[in-house]
């Protein structure tokens, strides 16, 4: 039998591609589509918008179609009410369960519209037992009994409203990612967006690979810290390590920093700069010491600013203050995320796709690497709202700390 639902969506759907992105997703799918409508837009700030007939071969499937194009802002003209069915175990969802993306959601149920609380990708959604609340959850955290959103019926997402062409300062960003942009201006609009966060009262988070101190950028970012515009840094144990082994030995990777060439014995560094902090119990007693004395994990406790360190299998030590326990760890990292208003990562691949999983999609972000793979990967990911710079980490961290005055 072949089931049906008419659609629609809106926004800059044309010059963007997202209308090309929904037939192909809906034929990828195993779907079949008709345009009933569209509505172009006449002036170049309009929006457009598109009803369409989706098809597809039984219920299930139409389902999962639906599903795949909310991710687009695809929402059913006639939604129906949000089917909700227990969690069979814990740390399991339904077999239908919703799978969420990370724009804002709402759910029709008990005759109204619920806002679903934390929008994030790759979730389910559960619904509170008097109905008054719902949220997102990764399938690790769900408790047998949970009403967990089921199907795609009576679900719709909302995408951010269209910035302005002409007052978006992160419009000229937000094409295709190249290296051939002009440095200075995309610094420029960056401090821009980090004054007003701050001005809104909203905190900046970083991502931070080791490359931060490979590059000296170190102190750039110390500097940033001192001068309010680092609130929380996500990272893993190698940055601390680095940063920590700098602080203490001067070279990052064994290689001193003010000379550029490695010194005798300096692969064993990091190791014994982990140690060091070993024995003081955590970094933040490693300060109070004495013992680390400089660098961004000093500034960031001097300045009571917050960190999560996640760990991986290659980690050296690790450091007593990193989560072994990824699952812990994306608790950690979900935990800092209320009031942060923009966030910037620096030359690493995967802690960027890490948070950019988590992050809603209204929360503003920018993805700064020497490598163009990196940029478009988080993009590709599902974090739609990123924008890429391909640079080096070091001159560019350098300059925004001028810009901002740090």
């Amino acid at each position: 039998m072949h089931e049906t639902e008419t659609v629609e969506v809106r926004g800059h759907i044309l010059d963007s591609g997202v209308l090309a992105r929904i037939l192909d997703d809906v034929l990828e799918y195993g779907g079949d589509y008709r345009i009933e409508q569209l509505d172009v837009g006449r002036q170049h700030s309009d929006e457009s918008t598109a009803r369409l007939e989706i098809g597809a071969d039984d219920a299930e499937q139409l389902s999962r179609i639906l599903m795949r194009l909310q991710t687009h802002g695809v929402n059913a003209v006639a939604p129906g009410e949000a089917v909700l069915r227990p969690a069979p175990a814990d740390g399991v969802f339904p077999d239908d369960f919703y799978s969420t993306t990370n724009l804002v959601t709402q759910i029709h149920t008990g005759n109204h519209w619920l806002t679903v609380a934390n929008p994030e990708m790759d979730c389910g959604i559960v619904v509170a037992a008097d109905g008054s609340t719902a949220h997102t959850l990764p399938v690790s955290d769900v408790r047998a009994g949970e009403r967990v959103v089921c199907g795609a019926d009576g679900v719709r997402v909302l995408r951010p409203p269209a910035e302005s062409r002409d007052g978006d300062s992160f419009g000229f960003m937000s094409s295709a990612v190249s290296s051939e942009k002009p440095q200075a201006l995309l610094v420029r609009q960056i401090a821009e967006q980090m004054r007003a966060v701050k001005q809104r009262g909203e905190k900046v988070l970083w991502v931070c690979g080791p490359a931060m101190v490979h590059t000296g950028a170190a102190p750039a970012m110390v500097s940033l810290v001192q001068a309010g515009y680092v609130d929380v840094l996500f990272a893993g144990n190698a940055l601390a390590a680095h940063d920590i082994e700098s602080a203490i030995f001067g070279t990052s990777l064994g290689v001193d920093l003010a000379k550029g060439r490695g010194v005798p014995h300096g692969h064993e560094h990091h190791i014994r700069a982990i140690n060091k902090i070993r024995a003081a119990g955590s970094i933040a007693k490693a300060v109070s010491s004495g013992v680390l004395t400089s660098g961004i994990m000093h500034a960031l406790v001097a300045n009571d600013k917050r960190f999560v360190l996640v760990g991986s299998v290659r980690d050296d030590g690790p450091l007593p203050d990193v989560y072994s326990d990824v699952i812990e760890g994306q608790r950690a990292m979900r935990a800092e995320l209320p009031g942060v208003g923009f966030c910037i990562m620096v030359a690493t691949m995967l802690h960027s796709i890490a948070t950019g999983n988590i992050l809603p999609a209204s929360i503003p972000l920018v993805c700064v690497d020497i490598n163009p793979a990196t940029v478009t990967k988080l993009a590709d990911r599902g974090s739609a709202q990123a924008a890429g710079i391909v640079t080096d980490i070091g001159l560019f961290t350098e300059q925004l700390a001028e810009e901002l005055g740090a």
